[in-house]
C-alpha cells in the first residue's frame, strides 16, 4: 500500500480463521487502520485482496461483514433510536425489528433513557455504544473493529467486551484492531503484531510470547542470586527479582539450582512475559506516534 512515493504496508498477508476472534496489534502508525481500510476498498491498495471464504471481497456484497470504524459515523441531528432503526432497515431489516432490537440493545448498554435524544448530545463513549450497535445489530459474520473501546472507563470497558465474547460465542468472526493488551489476552484467539507496516510476530498468544523469550519467574528470596547461564536477571531490588529463562528451560531446575546456592525462597512463581511487556519491546517510543 503507497501513498504517494512512501510505502505504509509491505508484504503483509494473514488469515482470520472462521469463528475465532483476531487481535489485529500495533502501536499508533504501525498502519493498522490503513490495511482494513485498503482490504474493505475504503482506500484504493497499490495491491493485495480481501478474501472471505476464499472469494475476493466486494464493497457492495458486504452484507455479511460488520466494520466498526475508528471514527464515530452517525448523523448527530436525529434522535439516536431514529439513527439505529434507518440503519437497520439499510441493513435489511423491516422497520419493527429495528426499532425492537435497537431498543433491546439500548437497554444492555445502559442506554435505555436516550432513545429520543439527539446523538450529538451524547458523550463520546455513548456515541460509541450506538456506533456498536449499528455495527451488530444484522449478525454479521465477520466482524472487524477498530478500536471497539476507546474512551471507555473500564465498567463500560468491560461491557462492550462482553458483547463482542457474546458475538463469537454466536458463530461470528471477529478481528479487533487495538492496542489494549489486557482485551487481547482475554479475547483472542490469534494474534498479529504490524510494525512499520510489516508483520513482527503472528500466531496464537502463547506462541508470540514465547517467540519473545522464555519464563519469566517472579522471585521473593532472602540471601543473593548468583549470577547463571541458566537465567538473566533483568530486575533484582530488595528481595525480589525477576528471572527470566529460555523456552523449554524447567522452571523446577532453576529453583534447584538456587537453592543449591544458599538462596533462601518464599516466593517462586513462573510467568510468561505479558504482551504489555513485548509491546513496549516491540514498539518502545514508536507508541506515541500517530497515524
Amino acid at each position: 500500500m503507497d501513498f504517494g512515493k512512501t510505502t505504509v504496508i509491505r508484504d503483509l498477508s494473514f488469515d482470520v480463521r472462521r469463528g475465532e476472534t483476531f487481535g489485529f496489534l500495533g502501536s499508533n502508525g504501525s498502519g493498522k487502520t490503513t490495511t482494513i481500510r485498503a482490504l474493505l476498498g475504503i482506500y484504493q491498495p497499490t495491491a493485495g485482496t480481501l478474501h472471505i471464504d476464499g472469494r475476493p471481497f466486494k464493497p457492495e456484497n458486504g452484507d455479511r461483514l460488520g466494520y466498526l470504524p475508528e471514527e464515530r459515523g452517525l448523523y448527530k441531528k436525529e434522535s439516536v433510536i431514529d439513527v439505529m432503526t434507518y440503519f437497520g432497515i439499510l441493513k435489511d431489516l423491516g422497520r419493527q425489528q429495528a426499532r425492537a432490537w435497537s431498543l433491546d440493545f439500548l437497554q444492555r448498554v445502559g442506554l435505555a433513557d436516550k432513545e429520543k435524544t439527539r446523538v450529538d448530545k451524547l458523550s463520546g463513549g455513548q456515541q460509541q455504544k450506538i456506533q456498536l450497535g449499528v455495527t451488530i445489530m444484522n449478525d454479521p459474520e465477520l466482524l472487524i473493529l477498530d478500536e471497539p473501546t476507546k474512551g471507555f472507563d473500564p465498567v463500560n470497558r468491560r461491557l462492550v467486551m462482553e458483547i463482542i465474547d457474546d458475538r463469537k460465542k454466536a458463530g461470528a468472526t471477529v478481528m479487533m484492531v487495538t492496542h489494549q493488551m489486557e482485551e487481547v489476552e482475554r479475547l483472542c484467539d490469534r494474534i498479529i503484531l504490524l510494525k512499520d507496516g510489516t508483520s513482527r510476530a503472528y500466531g496464537t498468544v502463547k506462541d508470540v510470547q514465547d517467540s519473545f523469550g522464555g519464563t519469566i519467574i517472579q522471585l521473593d528470596f532472602t540471601g543473593t542470586v548468583p549470577a547463571s547461564d541458566s537465567y538473566s536477571i533483568p530486575l533484582n531490588r530488595g528481595g525480589h527479582a525477576e528471572l527470566e529463562i529460555d523456552v523449554g528451560t524447567d522452571p523446577a531446575s532453576i529453583l534447584h539450582e538456587l537453592l543449591s546456592n544458599g538462596v533462601s525462597v518464599s516466593s517462586f512463581t513462573p510467568t510468561r512475559k505479558s504482551l504489555d511487556d513485548i509491546f513496549v519491546e516491540v514498539y518502545g517510543d514508536q507508541a506515541e506516534g500517530g497515524e
